[in-house]
């Protein structure tokens, strides 16, 4: 991955390799590609690695999903080396940021599970480190105060600060804490839209501009600790179309 830290780079998620060029048709600078199944994205790195080679933009990775996040024994089984796996891929694909959803809330994760997750995440790190890799956890309900004790214990960790999430099971989105308490930490972000609400399936990933986020607001936060990374649009292409003149409106 390349940034000028001078200024925002824009980029959306790309499922296929269709939807990377439909990216780059857009002028945008990146690819978020989630691999779910390192196994059979394995095959197609070829075909990525040629395409962003012609096109001449970058590849961000978003990794699995952990399935059950009480379940230390299938983390450890399944989830885990997922991600080892992952980070072969990333390099081939000259990724070198990982974000992944570990969840941390500690209202819903039994204490033994978040020490355990804790310990997890050193070990996903070290090896993420030894391949060059920035590893970001993505908040996902998550408050400030949970993620302040993995980011205490691991230095390294940083965060990818998704707006969307931080609007669900809460009055008031929880982004601008994280800004407050976290901007040394936030490597990444997540921008998409939706109406609050209390279940992952009011996690709508609406375009900005259709939902009651106040992402002027939180713009002005990220701009005044100097935010000058990366931004991936949540959302298909031709939702990213729809809204990206307001986009670059937002962080201009």
């Amino acid at each position: 991955m390349t940034n000028d830290k001078t200024a925002i780079h824009l980029g959306g998620t790309a499922r296929r390799t269709k939807d990377v060029r439909l990216l780059h048709k857009l002028s945008l600078k990146f690819a978020e590609i989630p691999i779910t199944d390192p196994g059979r994205f394995g095959p197609l790195v070829e075909e990525y690695s040629r395409l962003k080679d012609n096109l001449g933009l970058y590849y961000v990775c978003h990794g699995v999903r952990e399935g059950d996040p009480n379940d230390m024994a299938a983390l450890e089984r399944d989830y885990f080396p997922k991600i080892v796996d992952i980070l072969p891929l990333m390099n081939r694909l000259g990724m070198t940021l990982l974000t992944i959803h570990l969840w941390m809330d500690r209202r819903y994760i039994e204490e033994e599970v978040f020490a355990f997750k804790i310990d997890l995440l050193r070990r996903i790190l070290e090896r993420a480190t030894d391949a060059g890799i920035t590893v970001c956890i993505e908040n996902l309900s998550e408050t400030a105060s949970d993620l302040k004790i993995p980011f205490d214990e691991l230095p390294r960790l940083k965060m990818t600060l998704d707006l969307g999430h931080a609007q669900l099971l809460t009055t008031f989105n929880r982004s601008f804490a994280f800004i407050d308490q976290f901007p040394d930490r936030i490597n990444h972000v997540h921008l998409h839209d939706n109406k609050g609400g209390h279940s992952y399936r009011d996690d709508l990933h609406l375009p900005p501009g259709e939902g009651i986020i106040d992402l002027k607001k939180i713009f002005e936060k990220l701009k005044k600790i100097g935010y000058t990374r990366t931004i991936t649009l949540e959302l298909t292409p031709q939702e990213i179309k729809k809204c990206l003149a307001y986009v670059k409106e937002l962080i201009a």
